[in-house]
């Protein structure tokens, strides 16, 4: 693959923990900043601007574009869904059964469902939630304590989430019919989950250092990667069958061919800690740098078919 251009985009405060990104109704990249208990937008044409929410200690986390027209997203450190329109108005609401602001339940991973509601996980109270546009909330536990659920994607009429301490996926449908998935190594760590183009679920291993697919009839297929270090944390699915994953540890993207080929596209600013990443509107891939940075990566000429910049769906 040639050697892409990469553009990084500085936020105000180089603590602030950029961590998240998703693809707002707007055309524009949205940004959670964990550690400001902000949220940040970036324009098409490069501007930044940041949302300031109503508690600088809530943690957000994961966010998703919602079926209203607004971004969702978690605050892992205070017990909250936030909700954040393209304005910058934004909002929470509290979930059930915790002491306010206590974090204990840290909910996590969010995507939007099938159903119209928005599916989060509770990483620390082993609980899968529905909130309904609306703020209403359902909650559905899970049959294996400290598992810690992390990212969740929607796929074939249900949900599927990653079970970080327990080695595991799990399954939910809409009515809280919950099955598991045990995987071949229960201390492999799985953490980022994406709906694939092929069909299957791609989630990262980021303690085993490896990237597994399963189908879903429950067909598992791991594929090593070259530095079993680099602690692979989120991943989005790429056009033709590849799978794109940030590497936290090691400060790179790599891309994941269908046949198992791994190419690696190195980050500017050492120890940038790539967490989040999506593809934009425009066909390039963004990631988000804890370290202050939102990168846009795109390539400099003609790609390989295999790992190619463009957005899923596009031609």
């Amino acid at each position: 693959m040639s050697s892409p251009r990469i553009r990084t985009f500085a936020l105000g405060d180089p603590a602030s923990g950029p961590y998240a990104l998703a693809v707002g109704p707007d055309g524009a990249l949205w940004c959670t900043l964990v550690h400001a208990g902000r949220i940040a937008r970036l324009a098409p044409g490069g501007r930044l601007d940041e949302f300031a929410l109503d508690s600088a200690g809530c943690g957000p986390a994961l966010i998703t574009p919602g079926p209203d027209g607004a971004l969702w997203f978690t605050r892992m450190r205070d017990d909250r869904i936030g909700r954040i329109d393209t304005s910058g108005q934004s909002r929470s609401y509290a979930l059930p059964g915790t002491a306010a602001g206590s974090g204990a339940a840290t909910p996590y991973g969010i995507t939007a469902g099938p159903d119209g509601a928005l599916w989060f996980t509770r990483a620390g109270a082993d609980r899968i939630g529905r909130i309904g546009i609306g703020g209403e909330v359902d909650e559905f536990p899970l049959p294996e304590a400290g598992g810690f659920p992390a990212f969740i994607t929607a796929a074939d009429d249900a949900l599927w989430f990653t079970l970080n301490r327990a080695g595991a996926l799990g399954r939910i449908t809409l009515d809280g019919r919950i099955t598991l998935y045990p995987l071949p190594g229960p201390e492999c760590g799985p953490v980022g989950l994406t709906a694939g183009a092929d069909g299957a679920l791609w989630f990262t291993e980021i303690t085993a250092g490896r990237i597994g697919r399963i189908t879903t009839g429950g067909a598992i297929t791991e594929f090593p990667l070259p530095d079993p270090g680099c602690r692979p944390h989120a991943i989005a699915a790429g056009p033709d069958g590849a799978c794109w994953f940030t590497q936290w540890a090691t400060g790179r993207v790599a891309c994941l061919s269908p046949d198992g080929r791994v190419t690696d596209i190195p980050l500017p600013h050492p120890g940038s800690e790539p967490h989040g990443l999506v593809f934009g509107p425009d066909g390039a891939l963004y990631t988000a740098l804890e370290h202050g940075f939102i990168a846009r990566i795109e390539p400099a000429g003609p790609a390989s078919p295999d790992c190619a910049l463009r957005p899923p769906g596009l031609r």
